[in-house]
């Protein structure tokens, strides 16, 4: 019987551990999708306990202390922070076959050196331990990102943001990391949604400029593009719950956009034109500025309309969605294609019954002498998990390349979260050992471990373009 979580977690099987201890294990990390605080990293945020640190912002938590019948006073209500981190404690051995419970003990042993479960029982002990840590300078925002071997990582931005803190970070010698920004447009073409009318006023504002026709809207995204570049952007994306496809004009877009700004309804039709018609734009310049398009498909977003109204959004009320849209993003990536046009892709779905079929659109569009140029990302959200990576993995290389594959993200708006990029390395790891020991791969260290690395590390800097 092995231990639980001994230095062979994850690892099936002799190569396997080779693999992991000789190779993945001390590669550095590029974290090219995230949602940390740009504004924390800037100020090295101290964190004045654990609760501050691991359980703020943490919806996966959050969900599992609600299926453990925990009162959202204890969760995102007004309960004092020992209280909250008291009744995580209370919900984790309830935990046992979700990830969380190994991803708590990672977390808990690599930053803070705890080998202890985490328990009712062990709570008080363990909560003073880390709170103690937590008070030292390399346990600050900075200190954490470094001491994960962190080398560079993307957050996600709104177009309309100043970037004052990636501003100032470029410009501090005394942190190493990169932190590049990621623009995230989804409300320059989520025009059926409430606040559009709003948040094309402050895009107006900030590029100083009338917004009223669609030319002014890709003249100003254009300009926050350039922006973006400058700052050292190279990817963008978009949450699109679903794609969707309809052929239009620029003109059909203007007269939407001004109906929309009139405060008028909209029509089905007139809503997908105008998605569409944003998008394009946005794919064609990705491409010419020679960044990475990331779609992020088929969740259904906030689904509890009453707990909505009291949280908003990115409180864990979201669930994966079963869209048929392989027909839209197929066309949207093909019109596009048609003028050469296309970006560096990475396409996530929500839910894993998709896996086969985003393989097999990007395989239709690969191409331009640009290694794995569309990419299977990794497993997301709630496929970032042993199963969910598994199975993306193996329907990347059953229909595409996995040596092509640029790895792990942690997707997380946690500073604490970055042990997941282990977890992925050991399971990539017992996967290829588990090929080996089968006969299906060679048992040939060289030829694997390399592989090891470049999904590990070395795709991801080359498709991306960055130098950390």
């Amino acid at each position: 019987m092995k231990s639980f979580m001994d230095e062979n977690f994850l690892l099936t099987n002799a190569t396997a551990e080779k693999l992991y201890h000789e190779y993945a294990k001390d590669m550095p990390i590029f974290d090219y999708h995230c949602h940390l605080s740009s504004k924390e990293i800037a100020e090295n945020k101290k964190y004045k306990n654990i609760t501050e640190v691991w359980l703020g912002g943490d919806h996966y938590k959050w969900r599992a202390m609600r299926a453990n019948g925990v009162d959202e006073k204890y969760i995102t209500g007004d309960a004092d922070d020992k209280e909250k981190f008291m009744k995580w404690a209370e919900t984790m051995p309830e935990c046992i076959g979700n990830p969380l419970y190994p991803w708590t003990h990672l977390e808990l042993k690599r930053y803070f050196g705890i080998d202890k479960l985490l328990s009712p029982e062990t709570a008080e002990e363990i909560w003073e331990q880390c709170n103690e840590l937590l008070q030292k300078d390399e346990f600050r925002a900075r200190g954490l990102i470094e001491g994960s071997n962190v080398k560079g990582l993307c957050t996600t931005d709104d177009p309309t943001d100043s970037l004052e803190y990636h501003l100032a970070l470029a410009k501090d010698k005394s942190f190493s990391v990169k932190v590049l920004p990621a623009f995230r447009p989804d409300k320059s073409f989520n025009i059926e949604r409430k606040g559009f009318a709003e948040w094309i006023a402050k895009l107006a504002k900030v590029t100083d400029q009338k917004i009223e026709t669609f030319t002014d809207l890709k003249t100003a995204l254009k300009q926050r593009i350039e922006f973006f570049h400058e700052v050292g952007c190279r990817v963008s994306d978009h949450a699109l719950d679903p794609i969707v496809y309809r052929e239009g004009t620029e003109e059909e877009a203007t007269a939407i956009l001004q109906k929309a700004l009139a405060g008028k309804d909209l029509t089905t039709e007139e809503i997908e034109k105008f998605k569409t018609q944003v998008l394009l734009f946005l794919g064609r310049e990705y491409a010419r500025k020679g960044w990475v398009m990331q779609l992020h498909l088929c969740s259904i977003r906030n689904n509890s309309t009453r707990m909505f109204k009291i949280l908003g959004p990115d409180t864990g009320y979201d669930a994966m969605g079963d869209y048929v849209y392989a027909e839209a993003l197929i066309k949207f990536l093909d019109k596009l294609d048609e003028t050469d046009e296309l970006p560096k892709t990475i396409f996530y779905s929500l839910n894993p019954g998709d896996n086969e079929m985003l393989a097999t659109v990007a395989g239709s569009f690969q191409g331009g002498g640009i290694p794995g140029k569309m990419q299977l990302g990794s497993g997301w959200w709630f496929n970032d998990q042993k199963d969910g990576m598994i199975r993306q993995m193996v329907a990347l290389a059953n229909i595409g390349l996995l040596s092509r594959f640029v790895g792990m993200l942690t997707d997380s708006r946690s500073f604490l979260s970055y042990p997941r990029h282990e977890y992925f390395r050991r399971i990539l790891c017992s996967l290829l050992g588990e090929w080996v020991e089968a006969g299906e791969a060679p048992n040939d260290m060289e030829l694997l471990g390399n592989m090891v690395k470049n999904i590990s590390y070395n795709n991801a800097i080359e498709y991306f373009g960055v130098e950390l």
